[in-house]
């Protein structure tokens, strides 16, 4: 075990009230695209912003293609070992809650309850009617949706379906910003994995934890802006990290 992984494996086990803040190179590990790296999404399409979601049927049938396009990778998408790691933490008493950027839901799959984590972005797992709120599981649409259903309107009130996360332009949810804000103000620990750390607000919740005296670590195969304030930076997958913690173990 090197040493920044020994630091990190002290730092674990002499903290009880830990915090986690995942970004999309959690999820790459399962096979889920990110937006920013080369043959990303942002590479194979140009975003569709909210506003435009709102005004233009033309650009609401092709978020729909694309949402149809991945969907099966989205639904065949597996918690890997990052995953199991934040569970393992919160069946041993000591996960305070996790603060995620990913809208996958598998934090939620590996075992870690719907209650202890802020969905920053939202989740592609629901549908959500813009106009009268209601929320349906995604496989109950995206299982039955063809083109000839695209754009597809809710059977209540017929309002626009849109799946629950936070799309360009849009704003974000502040009942979970506030949600994120006691964890990240109160934890003895920050485990910030997978995440550039340079989308805000989100990225200042690992910031407010070392200011509040938190302990924060930085686990991410790119530099991040808060590098000179962690207490260890470790640029290797996670899964390699999570593993030679356990052999530690």
């Amino acid at each position: 075990m090197d040493t920044t992984i020994r630091k990190l494996a002290e730092l674990i086990n002499s903290s009880t009230r830990i915090v986690g803040f995942t970004g999309a190179g959690v999820s790459t590990e399962s096979g889920i695209s990110d937006f920013r790296s080369k043959g990303g999404l942002w590479d194979r399409f140009t975003p569709v912003y909210y506003q435009e979601f709102l005004d233009d049927e033309q650009k609401r049938k092709l978020y729909w293609r694309r949402k149809m396009e991945m969907w099966p990778s989205i639904r065949d998408a597996e918690p890997n070992e990052g995953h199991r790691f934040f569970a393992s933490l919160y069946q041993e008493g000591r996960l305070e809650g996790v603060i995620t950027q990913n809208v996958d839901g598998l934090h939620e799959e590996a075992g870690v309850p719907r209650e202890k984590i802020v969905r920053i972005h939202g989740s592609n797992s629901e549908i959500v009617c813009l106009s009268c709120r209601r929320i349906t599981p995604a496989e109950e649409l995206m299982e039955g949706l063809g083109e000839e259903d695209i754009p597809p309107r809710c059977g209540e009130c017929g309002g626009l379906l849109k799946a629950n996360t936070i799309s360009f332009g849009q704003s974000l949810d502040p009942e979970e910003i506030r949600r994120a804000e006691e964890p990240a103000t109160s934890c003895d620990l920050m485990l910030s994995f997978g995440s550039t750390l340079v989308v805000y607000p989100a990225a200042d919740f690992p910031a407010a934890a070392k200011r509040n005296g938190a302990a924060l670590v930085i686990v991410t195969l790119s530099e991040t802006p808060l590098d000179g304030m962690a207490d260890v930076v470790i640029r290797r997958p996670i899964g390699e990290v999570v593993a030679e913690l356990g052999e530690g173990a």
